[in-house]
């Protein structure tokens, strides 16, 4: 059985059963070396022209519209659905991972009762045994309902941590990594617990060490007197409205501020503009994964309103991206 299920007898019914003969395919980058067989296999089993969308992916927010305005029906692999497209199907990534034994590992490691659960799409439909699991052990799971950006009670993506806002003093991630529940730490103040199923380990996170790194980002902006404002064109990362107002305050705080609009945000990109610092309005994780390799800090908008003086340094949140922030 392989680690990820794409259902692709559901995506072959469906290209014979509309007789489509041009389909486009989009992955994200960690699925992308599995594009050609896939290719492969609808092709030889529908008859259909397909063409592979070549270019960066990094989520549902990144659709690739000059590939779908070229073809009958685009498949969007690894992400649940996002936006609004006429001819895109969102074809989500099931793991097959066992998660009720880094459930176990978790157990001694809650302190309360009544937890909230989150997850990524790839664990969704593990939740129902997970909460069976808890419930045995004396425990209360809630999956909390996000905004429309989110399509699954319990999800949290990588710019959306709405799902857990939820009536709990502690949470239980599903997953690998600590983007998310680092996430889910700042933007609720409580303590999360991250249990990776393919390490089959659970650990409690720390979001300490992050704030100092971040504070110290924002210490050296503090001085700046010229500021790029980036904005995405991406279907779902387009902010365009928050870039405006941020620009807006910062020029009544005598700041110099230009606003950068581009698809795919990289520091070489960027290393040609003569700014103090950028304020990134683009997917959240550019701030916090590739932070190093800017030549001038990189700012959150939340973190720019320090520098110049709208937000406290005690008030500092996770950026989000919201299911009414963007100009799609």
């Amino acid at each position: 059985m392989s680690e990820f299920d794409f259902d692709l007898d559901s995506i072959i019914n469906t290209i014979k059963s509309k007789n489509y003969k041009t389909i486009g395919l989009q992955f994200p980058e960690g699925f992308k070396r599995k594009a050609v067989n896939i290719a492969k296999e609808l092709e030889n089993k529908t008859g259909a022209s397909i063409i592979i969308s070549g270019n960066p992916c990094f989520g549902a927010c990144d659709i690739d519209t000059a590939l779908a305005g070229k073809v009958e029906i685009m498949f969007h692999f690894g992400h649940s659905k996002m936006g609004k497209f006429n001819n895109v199907v969102f074809i989500e990534a099931r793991s097959n991972a066992d998660v009720l034994l880094c459930i176990k590992t978790a157990l001694p490691l809650l302190k309360t009762r009544k937890l909230g659960l989150i997850t990524t799409v790839q664990h969704i439909h593990k939740l129902g045994e997970v909460t069976k699991l808890l419930r045995e052990n004396g425990f209360e799971a809630i999956p909390g309902k996000g905004d429309r950006r989110v399509s699954y009670p319990g999800q949290v993506l990588g710019c959306n941590f709405t799902a857990a806002h939820v009536d709990c003093e502690e949470y239980l991630y599903i997953g690998s990594g600590f983007f998310h529940p680092l996430g889910v730490a700042i933007a609720t103040g409580k303590k999360v617990i991250a249990a990776d199923p393919y390490m089959n380990t659970a650990e409690v996170v720390s979001h300490e060490k992050f704030l100092r790194k971040r504070s110290g980002y924002i210490a050296k902006a503090m001085n700046g007197k010229i500021f790029g404002i980036i904005v995405s064109t991406k279907s779902g990362q387009n902010r365009i409205e928050l870039a405006n107002r941020l620009a807006g305050i910062a020029k009544k705080h005598a700041k110099q501020v230009h606003l950068i609009m581009m698809d795919l945000v990289t520091p070489d990109q960027l290393l040609a503009f003569k700014v103090d610092a950028y304020v990134n309005t683009a997917c959240p994780r550019i701030t916090i994964d590739d932070a190093e390799r800017f030549h001038v800090p990189i700012l959150t908008p939340q973190e720019f309103e320090i520098v110049i003086g709208e937000r406290k340094w005690d008030d500092l949140k996770m950026d989000e991206i919201l299911e009414n922030d963007v100009h799609e």
